[in-house]
């Protein structure tokens, strides 16, 4: 029998074994085997907290969104709540944090939206996560610009979140993760009309 409080310390281990065999096998080629040889733990402990595989990857990709949403949260503690400038800055700066930029991080993001096509599951976590960013978005766009333009600047903002990401993760360098990131938070000061000196 499991000791009390291991649970949450054992899923923590099998999710981080989860993105590094994601990274190094791909989400096809990683297995229940392979993350248990990672994680040093026994096969039977996924069946025990998870139930298999499908289950530990969609609550792997359930991290990645929740830890989106917590960085945020962190980010926004300190900002005045009418700034919404500022608001609209962390959100960017969430979205390119280091927790989703990370290597295995950023293999699992490219192969969960890739096989989302084909999982329903995996489908209603990708709605999940796009529906909260625009959500978060389209707040402080709210109050930024007119009624008309609010909706469609705020779906551009998070079509550039989601493809300069796309882009610095693939791009080996080429285009930056700091550059996507400067990028996003200059159409955010073009829209509001925010003046650099």
């Amino acid at each position: 029998m499991p000791k009390v409080g291991m649970e949450p310390i054992r899923k923590a281990q099998l999710i981080d074994a989860t993105l590094k065999s994601i990274e190094e096998n791909g989400l096809q080629g990683t297995t229940i085997a392979k993350i248990c040889k990672i994680s040093g733990l026994a096969q039977g402990i996924v069946s025990h907290y998870f139930g298999g595989k499908q289950q530990l990857i969609e609550a792997t990709v359930w991290y990645l969104i929740s830890s989106l949403q917590v960085e945020l949260v962190k980010k926004l503690v300190s900002i005045d709540p009418d700034d919404h400038v500022a608001r609209l800055h962390a959100i960017i700066d969430s979205n390119f944090s280091h927790i989703q930029t990370s290597k295995p991080s950023s293999v699992t993001w490219i192969s969960f939206w890739a096989q989302s096509a084909h999982d329903p599951s995996l489908a209603r976590l990708q709605n999940i996560n796009e529906r909260r960013l625009l959500s978060n978005i389209k707040y402080s766009m709210k109050r930024l610009v007119s009624e008309e333009e609010y909706v469609a600047v705020s779906q551009t903002l998070a079509a550039l979140i989601d493809g300069l990401w796309l882009r610095s993760a693939l791009s080996q360098g080429a285009v930056t993760m700091e550059q996507s990131v400067e990028l996003c938070k200059k159409y955010i000061d073009d829209v509001a009309g925010v003046t650099h000196e």
